[in-house]
């Protein structure tokens, strides 16, 4: 009855249009109250949930993130890659969800992927003939990549929730990112072949492959030393976000000579902003969770699926079924947060790993990202592209299944998953 009300009036807050932040928070400070605990205890939570050098990796990613999309790094990525694969068939459409992938692993943001590749990406489609749904579809799917493959910021936030490595998840982001991106361009191949609706580019010279390579080089070697450096060991996540801060900032100085105090200040900017919707969500969800703890609703939601889910296979098809639905109205960050404390006393009963079920978990809130009617890079797109909403989900569906398929593969081989941190 208890995990009834909880939920119940968790969707009313929801849905009365406050703001995910407060709705946390406000209900888990009145079940306190009803509790009889004092208020000391809300203030105690507040300071706790930020009290955390990993967290501190979120704000330096997203400063980093944001000094290279103002610089122009899309764009140099884009065509680097596409100099090299823009005569194939769906050649520019691979150049966008390539670029996806290595600005992923630049960034960890799904957001500022999909606004970066977007930006370059969605008017050389256009001009090439590509029709405006699958052009659309393609770059919101391809931004989910941010959040998937290394360095990713729900994969860091699910670390802390749930006390695993930070450097195993990212290393167990590897394989299905791939995975992911080989099944988009697949996609993007089959489309390509059975419309032939567009003009693929020119083929590039080696000139010019040359010197769009040598530009975009800068971006791809940041990526490779935050990566690199937090799997030999040489720092921690929070530190490669620091180091990945500062060369961000040296590559637009210098390499590719776009920065200007207005673009800096514009990232710091973005970045305050972004942190604090963040951190507020994170208090929130801290407060709430505190809150359900205390009336055993984890406990209780155990003991639900003891009793009526005797196989861990039922267990995730009834996760990816409420995840699939709470995506429809819940950002993903709210999603991990609300709902990872509730699931992890049953994953670690039903003995899946923790590692493997960080991935098949975020994985599915990728594509709350792109659900309407509060999936973010359906809106980003749309902006980016001035289009109607209709027309990006339209174009975006077909990529939905295949992320569904992801899941099923993973399931059918973890090793996809737990290959790399097993090493």
């Amino acid at each position: 009855m208890t995990l009834v009300l909880v939920v119940a009036c968790l969707l009313v807050l929801l849905f009365s249009g406050l703001p995910v932040a407060f709705s946390l928070a406000g209900l888990g400070t009145m079940m306190l109250l009803l509790k009889g605990l004092p208020l000391i205890m809300v203030a105690q939570n507040l300071h706790g949930a930020l009290d955390n050098f990993i967290l501190l990796s979120v704000p330096l990613f997203l400063l980093m993130s944001n000094i290279l999309l103002k610089g122009g790094v899309g764009r140099d990525l884009f065509d680097a890659i596409q100099s090299w694969v823009g005569h194939w068939p769906a050649g520019v459409g691979i150049a966008a969800l390539f670029s996806c992938g290595i600005f992923s692993a630049i960034s960890g943001s799904s957001v500022a992927t999909a606004a970066t590749v977007g930006t370059v990406a969605i008017p050389e489609m256009t001009r090439r003939g590509y029709s405006r749904p699958f052009t659309l579809g393609l770059l919101a799917a391809g931004g989910t990549l941010g959040i998937l493959i290394p360095p990713s910021i729900p994969l860091i936030v699910y670390g802390v929730i749930t006390e695993q490595s930070i450097g195993k998840l990212f290393l167990a982001g590897i394989g299905p990112g791939l995975l992911l991106l080989g099944l988009f361009s697949l996609y993007a191949i089959v489309h390509s072949v059975f419309t032939s609706a567009h003009t693929p580019s020119p083929k590039a010279g080696w000139a010019h492959r040359r010197r769009s390579s040598v530009r975009a080089l800068p971006s791809v070697l940041l990526g490779s030393i935050m990566i690199a450096g937090i799997y030999s060991g040489a720092f921690t996540p929070t530190e490669a976000s620091a180091i990945g801060a500062v060369l961000a900032l040296l590559i637009v100085i210098f390499p590719l000579r776009t920065f200007s105090w207005a673009m800096f200040a514009d990232a710091v900017r973005h970045t305050v902003t972004t942190t604090v919707v963040l951190f507020l969500v994170v208090i929130g969800a801290k407060i709430f969770g505190k809150a359900v703890t205390l009336y055993q609703v984890p406990m209780q939601v155990s003991q639900l699926v003891d009793t009526h889910v005797s196989s861990e296979w039922v267990f995730l098809l009834i996760v990816v079924a409420i995840l699939l639905f709470i995506g429809l109205f819940l950002e993903s960050l709210s999603m991990l947060l609300i709902m990872v404390p509730v699931l992890l006393p049953t994953v670690l009963s039903l003995g899946i790993d923790v590692i493997w079920f960080g991935i098949f978990f975020v994985i599915l809130i990728e594509i709350a990202l792109i659900t309407p009617p509060v999936g973010l890079n359906l809106f980003v797109i749309q902006a980016v592209a001035r289009s109607q909403l209709s027309v990006v989900v339209r174009g975006v569906t077909p990529l939905v299944g295949l992320m569904l398929l992801s899941v099923f593969i993973i399931w059918l081989f973890p090793t996809i998953v737990t290959f790399l941190p097993n090493l």
